[in-house]
């Protein structure tokens, strides 16, 4: 699970301009018209009458995820919202993805296999979950030259904060 709530402090462009800061954080994890309504309200209490346009100028809590300063609503919700769900694995898969957040979470929730202290760790419970082996021969099971081959092609990860990894299977 996430850490912190992802939060985005938005601007009132308005005052902005005005050489005024003001503009207030807003918990992302919400949903999009409650945000929206939370933007409004903002606007309303600007100092400078009618303020209309606004901007994201920081965010928090969204591990390497990067918000743009005019990025979707909508966009926003739903990823923090899946950030929420799932955790640092889930903003560490779709980080360098381009796609659409409907279908990232998708290929998440089908590809993600778990969090490891390494992959050694990750090759032993993949192997201890497929098969049963015998004591007398699991110190005969090279689980190193295991998890290369299987980071070859079938799997990838990505490191967590904690120094663990996240693992995905390759789709």
């Amino acid at each position: 699970m996430a850490t912190n709530t992802p939060k985005i402090y938005v601007a009132c462009l308005s005052s902005y301009n005005s050489g005024i800061l003001h503009g207030e954080w807003i918990d992302a994890n919400q949903d999009e018209d409650d945000i929206q309504n939370e933007i409004q309200e903002m606007l309303k209490q600007s100092p400078v009458p009618d303020a209309e346009e606004w901007a994201i100028h920081d965010f928090e809590g969204f591990y390497e995820i990067r918000i743009s300063e005019y990025e979707d609503i909508e966009t926003v919700s739903k990823i923090a919202q899946n950030i929420e769900a799932h955790g640092e694995a889930y903003a560490s898969y779709i980080s360098d993805m381009d796609g659409d957040v409907e279908d990232d979470i998708e290929k998440f929730e089908e590809a993600y296999r778990g969090e490891y202290k390494n992959k050694k760790d990750f090759a032993y419970q993949l192997m201890h979950d497929c098969y049963t082996i015998p004591e007398f021969l699991e110190s005969y099971i090279d689980y190193e030259s295991y998890a290369r081959d299987l980071f070859i092609c079938d799997y990838s990860y990505a490191c967590s904060e904690g120094r663990k990894i996240f693992v995905f299977m390759r789709i």
